[in-house]
């Protein structure tokens, strides 16, 4: 098996007054997702879920994110999780909430033996 890396694609997600960094990574790979439509797979005469995502998120403090929640968002293939520090975190004037920013990006790869 020759797995091969076919797209990559970035994205950004925030939660404005929840500080929740979960919700934030969900809608940074919904944004990288959501913006295109993926027609590599067909083109190669693969099936959609064939494909192989890698997901790597970037918030400020990653054990708060639930990995199982971020990889529940792929419609096709099969997928892994890495969450890692990034992203921003910023405090509201009352020092009382802060605004959640998280980074994805989706390494989308198949398998193209002998290519």
């Amino acid at each position: 098996m020759a797995m091969k890396r076919m797209l990559l694609e970035l994205g950004m997600g925030t939660d404005i007054r929840g500080t929740d960094y979960t919700k934030a990574a969900v809608r940074a790979l919904r944004d990288a997702l959501w913006h295109n439509s993926l027609n590599v797979a067909a083109a190669l005469g693969k099936p959609v879920d064939s494909m192989v995502v890698e997901v790597l998120i970037g918030v400020p403090k990653p054990e708060q994110v639930d990995q199982a929640a971020v990889l529940a968002v792929l419609p096709h293939g099969t997928g892994s999780v890495k969450v890692v520090e990034g992203g921003l975190e910023i405090m509201n004037d009352a020092g009382s909430g802060s605004t959640v920013i998280a980074n994805a990006a989706a390494i989308v790869r198949l398998d193209v033996e002998g290519k």
